[in-house]
């Protein structure tokens, strides 16, 4: 039995998709587990794997580059615990527009400056929710405005034992 995957076939319009393979009882289903949300309250330098549902409070251009096809805005979000700024890309800035309610999956957190940007890269997802938050955002407790220092623990010096 060959473990060579079958080919594509060609056809009139160009090549049609490969058969799939039929799941195999040897084989256990993919079981997915519920995503957890998270409140930016509890958001940490230098993590990732974060869900969380934010309304759009602010949004400015920081940079636009047309000929580089690079275009980066920084987007004041916020929920009931705290307010975060977040480094919108390219397509991500037209889904971020001041009012909208949106759900960040897998997002991390980048280091600016010694302050903390919410960011959503090739692995993670923006949703815009068709209904508004029914949510108050604490605008008093920005979590971007927070300086964090990078320090260098010496390692311990092991004793010798005797």
């Amino acid at each position: 039995m060959s473990t060579a995957k079958p080919r594509p076939t060609a056809t009139r319009g160009g090549l049609a998709p490969a058969p799939s393979p039929s799941p195999s009882p040897a084989q256990p289903a993919v079981v997915l587990r519920k995503p957890v949300f998270t409140t930016i309250d509890k958001l940490l330098p230098q993590t990732h794997g974060h869900n969380l549902t934010a309304r759009v409070l602010s949004a400015r251009t920081v940079l636009d580059k047309p000929a580089a096809r690079t275009r980066v805005a920084e987007c004041l979000v916020g929920d009931p615990t705290a307010t975060v700024l977040f480094t919108a890309r390219n397509g991500q800035i037209e889904m971020l527009k001041p009012g909208n309610t949106v759900i960040f999956r897998n997002a991390r957190i980048d280091m600016f400056k010694d302050t903390m940007r919410l960011a959503v890269d090739k692995w993670g997802l923006i949703e815009v929710v068709e209904e508004p938050a029914d949510f108050k955002v604490n605008e008093d407790n920005n979590m971007s405005e927070i300086e964090y220092e990078l320090v260098s623990v010496p390692p311990k010096k092991q004793e010798r034992k005797k």
